[in-house]
């Protein structure tokens, strides 16, 4: 392993020690969901406020008595129960077309095969559906039931993480997963990996605001080069948006698959 890379791995679990010890780890899941389910609410959630993902998700669940009704239903009406969400006349034909995918390549609505593959064989499957990426696909594995050590990026944890220089600032959202999680240390087990992506995420909403962090309180800031020069008063690079999420959604890691 070089330098620079024991360098990363070092600053990574350093940054993560101090946030836990700002934002309490171990972090409770915040999902019970099953991965089947978890990842319904995941689609559905993509640029979207957790309340109105969460109300179309209720929706659906009251309206349909499981997924494959959900599958075999009129688009039309699929679109109107998740009125609501951005882009519904998307939205809803993603669903059962995943929904289909997945009867066709496994045989049965159900995702609960996957507590048996390790953590990337498992998401090589679920991204091999058209309409999965690896944010949806790290969700499903970490917050559904499967509890899975993987590893969710959603757009305040990237910004933390270029900020602070864990990436380059022209590594996406998407490519970023694999990058940061092999700066994690391989024996964690998923609650170490989720709280990381807990810790990051919630840094992110709470402080490393994307418009005027609030680097002056910042537990991180002696390993934030980006921090330090506005601390200086220099003119810092501040991380893009991605382009999967507007500036000011309320999101966990709802930036799309």
């Amino acid at each position: 392993m070089n330098q620079d890379l024991q360098d990363l791995k070092a600053k990574a679990l350093a940054i993560h020690e101090r946030l836990c010890a700002v934002y309490g780890c171990p972090i409770p899941y915040f999902h019970t969901l099953d991965p089947l389910s978890e990842l319904i609410s995941s689609l559905l959630s993509h640029r979207t406020r957790n309340a109105d993902s969460g109300h179309a998700y209720k929706a659906l669940r009251a309206r349909y008595a499981d997924w494959a009704e959900m599958m075999n239903a009129p688009l039309e009406e699929v679109e109107e129960t998740i009125q609501g969400v951005t882009w519904p006349e998307q939205k809803a034909p993603r669903l059962q077309a995943v929904l289909r995918a997945l009867q066709e390549r496994h045989g049965a609505l159900s995702l609960d095969f996957l507590k048996d593959m390790p953590v990337e064989e498992a998401r090589a499957w679920l991204e091999s559906i058209p309409g999965i990426g690896p944010k949806t696909s790290a969700a499903v594995l970490s917050f559904s039931t499967l509890r899975k050590a993987a590893l969710p990026v959603d757009s305040h944890h990237h910004r933390v993480a270029v900020r602070t220089g864990l990436i380059a600032r022209n590594v996406a959202v998407g490519p970023s997963h694999a990058v940061l999680f092999a700066l994690l240390p391989s024996e964690w087990d998923a609650q170490t990996v989720y709280d990381n992506h807990e810790v990051m995420m919630l840094h992110g909403q709470r402080c490393c605001f994307f418009n005027s962090p609030a680097c002056g309180r910042c537990a991180i800031l002696e390993l934030c080069p980006t921090g330090q020069a506005r601390m200086r008063g220099e003119d810092a690079p501040v991380a893009k948006p991605s382009r999967t999420q507007p500036i000011g959604t309320s999101s966990r890691y709802r930036d799309g698959p």
